[in-house]
């Protein structure tokens, strides 16, 4: 979900946001599925679990997780009712094990749940938002529980956080995005949303009350992070 210019109420154009992220995010299906094996090494076979911005890509992460664990029930949160209806209408059939709440973290059922994940939506959340969000899934899972997150994390120092943006402009012209639309895209990402380097990110999941914070994927200007509730 990098791209914030996407118009988030065009039908038409949420169709399309699918494909035009497998084309900016290195390894998004293995992503998906790591994140499911993640979860599975803690939550138990029927477990319900929270999926934080469940309308990116087309509801995408849910389907992933739903195919992969048949019994797992979910409880998807999204404050675009837009991006909603295209996850119920990806699920398909699925879409009978999902609850999809319009809404914020902070407005979900409360769970306690066995399991969340958040994926490419984190980086569009300001700083102290972002703090308080973490805090809300924390608040919502039983002890123990594992939480997956991934989102766009580089270095901020100046001359490595051009040099990121650079190279997330690069992956996505060799995955054969306009050149133009990249280097717009990677200026719109670089002036506009709330990035955080590797260890800040660690520091508000620790914040939060999250243990066992762990690195399992990186992806050009991507991270992704495993912890415990």
């Amino acid at each position: 979900m990098p791209q914030p210019d996407i118009p988030f109420s065009d039908a038409s154009a949420l169709r399309d946001y699918a494909e035009k992220t497998a084309r900016i995010v290195p390894g998004l299906h293995d992503l998906q599925t790591m994140a499911a094996l993640l979860v599975a090494e803690r939550a138990p076979d029927t477990a319900n679990v929270l999926v934080i911005g469940a309308g990116g890509g087309g509801g995408m992460e849910l389907k992933a997780l739903a195919e992969a664990h048949p019994q797992w029930q979910f409880v998807g949160v999204d404050p675009s009712q837009p991006m909603l209806d295209l996850a119920a209408a990806a699920l398909g059939p699925l879409a009978e094990r999902a609850q999809l709440h319009l809404g914020y973290t902070d407005t979900a059922p409360t769970g306690p749940f066995d399991a969340a994940t958040c994926l490419l939506t984190m980086h569009f959340v300001a700083i102290e938002e972002r703090r308080s969000t973490l805090k809300e899934i924390h608040r919502r899972l039983k002890p123990g529980a594992p939480f997956v997150m991934a989102h766009l994390s580089f270095p901020q120092a100046s001359e490595e956080r051009e040099l990121w943006l650079s190279r997330y402009a690069a992956f996505a012209i060799a995955s054969g995005v306009e050149p133009e639309n990249a280097h717009k895209a990677a200026a719109t990402i670089g002036s506009t949303l709330p990035l955080l380097g590797p260890e800040q990110e660690e520091e508000l999941l620790q914040e939060a009350g999250f243990t066992n914070v762990r690195l399992f994927y990186v992806g050009m200007a991507f991270r992704g992070w495993v912890a415990q509730a």
